[in-house]
C-alpha cells in the first residue's frame, strides 16, 4: 500500500517536471523564431534604405550629367555651373 502511494507521488512529480520541461522548450523555440523575425525585419529595412540611397545617388548623377551637358553647350557659364553643382551636392 505504501509502495503504491510512493509510486503515485513519484509519477505526479515526473509529470510536473515534464510539463515544466515542455514549457521551457516551447519558450525557447518561440524566442528563436522571434529573433529570426527581427533579423529578417532588420535586413528588409537595410535593403529598403540601400535602395533609397541608390535611387538618390542615381538622381544626383543624372542631375550632374544634365548640368555638364548644359555647361558643355554653353548655356551655363563656369560660375553658374559651379553654383548649381554645389547646390546639388549639398
Amino acid at each position: 500500500m505504501i509502495a503504491n502511494i510512493i509510486y503515485f507521488i513519484v509519477f505526479v512529480i515526473l509529470i510536473f517536471v515534464l510539463s515544466i520541461a515542455v514549457k521551457a522548450i516551447t519558450r525557447g523555440v518561440e524566442a528563436k523564431q522571434n529573433i529570426k523575425e527581427e533579423i529578417n525585419l532588420d535586413q528588409n529595412r537595410d535593403n529598403e534604405i540601400n535602395t533609397v540611397n541608390e535611387n538618390h545617388n542615381l538622381e544626383i548623377i543624372n542631375q550632374l550629367k544634365e548640368l555638364k551637358d548644359l555647361h558643355d553647350k554653353g548655356i551655363l557659364n563656369d560660375e553658374e555651373f559651379k553654383r548649381a553643382k554645389d547646390k546639388i551636392l549639398k
